[in-house]
C-alpha cells in the first residue's frame, strides 16, 4: 500500500447509491485519436476524457440529443439515465409484443434498468440479439419450473449476520448494495436487487465487519451485491480501509460488471484510491464477446494499470453464448484485455430462468472444444454452484478414461489414447 491517507471512518448514506453524489469535475478533452490498446500509461493519463466509439456518438447523439460528451463520460450521468420503464425503452428499442408485454407485466425486486451506454450495445430490432436477450424481460421469467427457487444457492442459510454469506471456511461474500446499474435477467440475487427483500445500511456494514474481526479464520473477503463499485468512491473506501484493518484478511475481491455496463465509472479517482488496498483482486462479469468495446478495453486497462489481478466470470446461457466459435471469440478477447478467464458457470436455478439455461453436456462441450484448440489461459474452469449451498463444483470431460494395471488410460483434446505409467 501507498503512504497517501485514509479518509475519516465516516459511513456510508442508508442507500449506498450514486445517483445522489455530486458530480465531479470533467475531465479536460483529450488530444488522443482514440485506440483500442492505447500504447502507455502515460499517455492514458494526458488523455483525461474517456474515449468514446463511433456507435456511442451516435446513439448519444440520436436518443440523448441534449447530453455532451462530458455528460456522457460521467458515470453519475449514467446512472441518472438508465432506462427503466416501459415507455423508455420503447423509445430506444422496438419492443415484440411478448417484451412489451412481460415489461408492463413487472413489479417488485430485479426491475428494468440499463445504462444508457450499454443500451447502445442492444439491437434495436432484433429481439433474438444475445445482449437485448440479457437485459429485456420475456414471458418466460414469469414460470417457475422444477427445481427453481429464490435462493437457488441457499445464501441465506450460510449468513450469520444479514449481508454476509460464509459458506467456505476461510472466506465470506460481503453483500454490500442491493444496487446495480444494469439489471441482468438472471441474476442470482434477484430477490433482492433493486429493491428487494433486503436493505444495506452502515448499521449492516459494520455488523459485518464485526463478524469478520470476531473469526481469525477468515482470510479472504468478496465484495459483491449489487455492484460494489455503484457505491461513491470515498464510501468504498471507508469500506475498504476497515476491511483492510483487519489483521487476519489477507486480501480482499471485488466482483462487478461495472467495467462492462458502466465503464465509465472506472476514473482515475477510483484506480488511485482501489491501488492502495492491494492485495485486491476483482472478478468482472463479461457475457458475450460484443460487450468488448473500445470502452470496456479503457476500463479494463485502467484497472490492469493500477495492478488489479482481472478475472472474469461468465454465465451460460441458452441462444446467447453457448457455442464454441461464440466463447472462444469471447476468451480471446478477454485475454487482450488483460482480463483472465476464470469461471464458466452454469447457470443458477433461479425462478424463471429455464429458458437462460443449458444442459451440463454443453458447457462440457464447450470446454471441450476450447481445451487444446486454444491456450489454456483462455479455458475457465466449468462450475456448477451447487443448489442448497455445497459450493463450486468443478466440471471437466471425460479425459480419464480408466486404468490398465500400472498405467492410466487418457484421451487427448484430439480423440487420441494415451497410457500413463503410474505406478
Amino acid at each position: 500500500m501507498d503512504s497517501e491517507p485514509r479518509p475519516a471512518l465516516a459511513g456510508p448514506d442508508e442507500s449506498a447509491a450514486a445517483e445522489t453524489e455530486a458530480v465531479e469535475p470533467p475531465e479536460p478533452p483529450s488530444t488522443i485519436l482514440p485506440r483500442l490498446f492505447p500504447a502507455t500509461v502515460k499517455e492514458r493519463e494526458r488523455g483525461a476524457s474517456f474515449p468514446q466509439s463511433e456507435r456511442s456518438r451516435t446513439f448519444r447523439r440520436r436518443f440523448f440529443p441534449s447530453a455532451t460528451a462530458i455528460h456522457w463520460n460521467d458515470w453519475r450521468w449514467q446512472v441518472q439515465h438508465r432506462i427503466r420503464d416501459l415507455a423508455e425503452l420503447a423509445r430506444i428499442i422496438r419492443l415484440s409484443a411478448e417484451e412489451r408485454a412481460a415489461v408492463a407485466r413487472h413489479s417488485g425486486p430485479l426491475p428494468i434498468g440499463i445504462t444508457p451506454y450499454y443500451a447502445s450495445l442492444l439491437s434495436e430490432t432484433d429481439p433474438a440479439q444475445p445482449l437485448r436477450r440479457t437485459h429485456i424481460p420475456i414471458e418466460g421469467e414469469y414460470l417457475t419450473s422444477p427445481g427453481e427457487s429464490g435462493d437457488p444457492l441457499g445464501e441465506d442459510h450460510h449468513s450469520p449476520v444479514p449481508g454476509l454469506v460464509h459458506r467456505y471456511p476461510d472466506r465470506v461474500l460481503f453483500l454490500a448494495t442491493g444496487f446495480c446499474s444494469t439489471y441482468c435477467r438472471y441474476c442470482t440475487r434477484s430477490r433482492m436487487m433493486g429493491g428487494g427483500e433486503m436493505s444495506f445500511s452502515l448499521r449492516q456494514w459494520e455488523r459485518a465487519i464485526a463478524y469478520i474481526e470476531a473469526h481469525g479464520e477468515i482470510r479472504d473477503v468478496l465484495l459483491s451485491g449489487g455492484d460494489p463499485l455503484t457505491i461513491a468512491t470515498e464510501k468504498l473506501e471507508w469500506l475498504l480501509a476497515r476491511l483492510r484493518a483487519i489483521r487476519h484478511v489477507e486480501f480482499l475481491r471485488i466482483g462487478t460488471k461495472v467495467p462492462v455496463v458502466l465503464p465509465q465509472r472506472i476514473t482515475r479517482d477510483l484506480t488511485r484510491m482501489l491501488r492502495r488496498y492491494h492485495p485486491l483482486w476483482m472478478s468482472i462479469h463479461f457475457t458475450h464477446p460484443d460487450e468488448l468495446t473500445l470502452e470496456v478495453a479503457e476500463s479494463t486497462a485502467r484497472l490492469a494499470d493500477a495492478g488489479i489481478p482481472l478475472g472474469s466470470q461468465t454465465v451460460l446461457l441458452k441462444g446467447i453464448n453457448d457455442s464454441v466459435p461464440v466463447m472462444r471469440s469471447l476468451m480471446h478477447g478477454l485475454l487482450k484485455l488483460r482480463v483472465r478467464p476464470y469461471y464458466l458457470y452454469q447457470c443458477d436455478p433461479i425462478r424463471g430462468s429455464a429458458h437462460f439455461r443449458t444442459s451440463v453436456a454443453k458447457g462440457l462441450e464447450i470446454i471441450e472444444g476450447l481445451r487444446g484448440h486454444t491456450t489454456g489461459y483462455a479455458v475457465p474452469h466449468f462450475v456448477i454452484d451447487a443448489p442448497g449451498g455445497g459450493g463450486k463444483i468443478p466440471l471437466l470431460p471425460d479425459y480419464v478414461l480408466g486404468r490398465e494395471e500400472d498405467t492410466v488410460v487418457l484421451r487427448n483434446y484430439e480423440g487420441r489414447i494415451y497410457r500413463y505409467p503410474d505406478m
